[in-house]
């Protein structure tokens, strides 16, 4: 299946039919689709009308430097802003990841948003494309931190995206932009960057993302790519049971695979539930490249990504708890 991205403000006369195309299974959202929270709201409504209310909406609303939709919602900081106060006052930073994982869930659940692509579950050891989104450079604290906040975005009504598996923080190339190896042993891995996410699958995670890192010790395909990765370590060594969503099928380390129809199906072949095709310009080939429908197992790990149901926006404005997590969460922010 797939989550596909559109290009404007506004659902386009082709867009529609991508919508109801088999192996659509949602879209997700950039800051290219947001001008405003009523705009949102309409786009939101525009879709639902042609695909349903089963059909997944998505961003990546993590805070900091990943925030797609911004005025009118709270500006929301790093998560290694979090991450500083663990070193300080590891209870407060604690409770600051629920407060963030509420405020964040709260606010795209009244939007008709089912889930945010979080938490950031990578280590913070210098990667290009991680840097601040990531909470702590230490596995342990990083957990503890991790399954907070997956406790925030469930009381929030949203599924928790746990990513990017195996982990991402510890190699410094940016996967947008080039293929990124980790040479590292598996033991190094389990004992560093798999740790956060063995620990917090006991918070209930329903999905993974998947990284576009190779770890040759392991495997030579990128990890989204990798059965080993997918079904020998992800589900019958850590026994996970949630669903598994590829990275982005544009950028530049997938390229590994071949051509758009070729990424899309190493991604399904190698046990991914959900593929992503974020640019409109390839949504049509991807959509070409779906094979069958999923199994039906498949199907109930995408549909646990749904959001429960969630406060509107007039009921978050008069919400004390809202106020008090607002001004608390953004103070992280302050100098």
């Amino acid at each position: 299946m797939l989550l596909i991205g559109i290009a404007g403000t506004e659902l386009q006369p082709h867009e529609r039919a991508w919508l109801t195309a088999p192996g659509v299974a949602g879209v997700i959202f950039f800051s290219r689709n947001f001008a405003s929270r009523d705009q949102l709201l309409a786009l939101v409504e525009s879709i639902r009308a042609v695909a349903g209310e089963d059909f997944l909406l998505a961003v990546d609303q993590e805070g900091g430097p990943v925030q797609r939709f911004r005025d009118g919602f709270t500006r929301l900081p790093a998560l290694a802003r979090i991450g500083e106060m663990y070193d300080r006052d590891p209870g407060e930073a604690a409770r600051l990841a629920e407060e963030h994982a509420w405020v964040m869930a709260s606010e795209l659940r009244a939007s008709g948003i089912d889930f945010s692509f979080a938490p950031v579950a990578d280590l913070a050891r210098g990667n290009a494309a991680i840097g601040a989104r990531a909470f702590h450079a230490d596995p342990g604290v990083t957990a503890e931190l991790i399954h907070a906040y997956v406790r925030g975005m469930h009381l929030g009504g949203m599924a928790a995206v746990l990513k990017h598996f195996p982990g991402h923080g510890s190699v410094a190339v940016d996967t947008h932009k080039a293929q990124a190896i980790d040479p590292r042993s598996l033991d190094d891995i389990r004992q560093n960057d798999l740790r956060p996410f063995a620990e917090a699958f006991s918070a209930h995670a329903e999905a993974v993302m998947m990284a576009h890192v190779v770890y040759p010790a392991v495997d030579e395909q990128p990890a989204g790519f990798s059965h080993r990765w997918i079904h020998g370590i992800l589900r019958e060594e850590l026994g996970f049971q949630g669903a598994v969503i590829s990275d982005d099928i544009s950028m530049a380390a997938a390229g590994v695979a071949g051509g758009v129809r070729a990424r899309v199906q190493a991604h399904l072949a190698a046990g991914c539930d959900l593929v992503l095709a974020c640019f409109p310009e390839v949504v049509e080939e991807a959509i070409a490249a779906i094979p069958s429908s999923p199994s039906s197992a498949s199907l109930q790990r995408i549909a646990s990504l749904r959001g429960a149901i969630g406060a509107t926006w007039a009921g978050l404005l008069d919400n004390p708890q809202r106020d008090r997590f607002v001004a608390r969460v953004t103070a992280l922010d302050l100098p």
